[in-house]
């Protein structure tokens, strides 16, 4: 009886140590898992149904709207916001009036040595709705210090007097004097209705889609 006991004992002590050993490697597995985690990829602050205004003289320039916004740090001195949901942003003239906007599927926001760079990309549609232009093209940039949107992809321009394209387009941040850098195969619509009043847009209404 104690012989059997004592080999008993010992099975139980066996087992007991493949147990503990067992939790011990699943422990150093997920201790592992968790440790490939790269922390600059992975967002350190996530908003959802972002608004964001900046205005001068109480009056807005610029309004931004996404359904969310992720923002990434790293040990570098450059941090940057993803807006994988998509961006709308709206730019009011001198009068408070909406007029033009900028709508993708996808933005980035890098800040680097106070330096910003803004780039939309994925189905960019530029609308300037004073002058019934419309822009679409793959992606955009805007640089805020120069005051200016360009791009170095295909562009179609629709207006009033016409459509055109090409590749690369240069333009004040509010679309008001594009520029087609490599235009080709245009056309123009002789008989325009000089009659037709312009349409200026209110900061309460997002305006008028131009037709493609």
């Amino acid at each position: 009886m104690i012989g059997l006991y004592r080999h008993t004992n010992r099975i139980r002590m066996v087992a007991t140590v493949f147990i503990v050993a067992t939790i011990a490697v699943s422990c150093r597995n997920k201790i592992s898992q968790t440790e490939d985690i790269d922390i600059e990829k992975t967002p350190s602050q996530v908003v959802e149904n972002i608004v964001m205004v900046q205005s001068r003289n109480s009056l807005a320039e610029f309004r931004m709207q996404a359904p969310l916004l992720e923002r990434y740090d790293s040990d570098s001195e450059e941090s940057y916001d993803l807006f994988p949901k998509g961006l709308n942003v709206y730019g009011y003239n001198e009068e408070g009036l909406l007029e033009t906007s900028i709508v993708s599927n996808e933005a980035k926001h890098i800040t680097k040595k106070g330096e910003e760079k803004w780039s939309a990309y994925g189905n960019v549609v530029i609308k300037n709705f004073i002058k019934g232009e419309q822009m679409e093209t793959d992606t955009i940039y805007w640089d805020q210090k120069e005051k200016k949107i360009y791009t170095h992809c295909y562009v179609k321009l629709f207006s009033p007097q016409g459509f055109m394209q090409g590749i690369g387009m240069e333009s004040d941040e509010m679309a008001r004097n594009a520029v087609l850098l490599n235009p080709f195969d245009g056309y123009a619509i002789i008989n325009n209705d000089t009659t037709k009043v312009s349409y200026v847009d209110s900061a309460n209404f997002i305006g008028p889609l131009v037709r493609r």
